[in-house]
């Protein structure tokens, strides 16, 4: 499953995968990895500085995590480039779903802008059947 999302130039794709191996259901652990893409469309040189992610289990616990960079970086893209990384989250139930924002500055005038991260859905593949 992918989602995608485009804000003032600047494109995010999330693909989620299941996480069998690091899963145990019977203690309500349910691990998601996700890939992000981030694809800058815009005539501008862009900086990611910070993300903000907002994380929903289905019994109704929420939780927020906010931080600099992603994966330990502070990516620069030109205009055309991309970047992508992979990271991981635990829910207490199995199925959930993520939304959230990058910070990005633009390189040319120093304004900050928010970047939308398309809300995906966490879902382990036992509720699919």
């Amino acid at each position: 499953m992918m989602e995608q999302q485009i804000t003032e130039g600047i494109s995010i794709t999330v693909e989620v995968f299941y996480n069998k191996e690091q899963s145990n259901p019977l203690l309500n652990e349910f691990t998601f990895a996700y890939k992000v893409s981030i694809d800058n469309y815009a005539n501008f040189p862009v900086k990611l500085l910070r993300r903000h992610w907002r994380i929903f289990d289905s019994n109704g616990s929420y939780r927020e995590v906010e931080g600099e960079g992603v994966v330990g970086q502070q990516p620069m893209l030109e205009p055309g480039e991309s970047f992508q990384y992979m990271s991981g989250v635990s829910i207490k139930t199995d199925i959930g779903n993520m939304s959230g924002t990058y910070q990005m500055e633009n390189m040319l005038n120093k304004k900050l802008f928010k970047v939308q991260i398309p809300e995906f859905d966490l879902v382990s593949p036992d509720k699919l059947n």
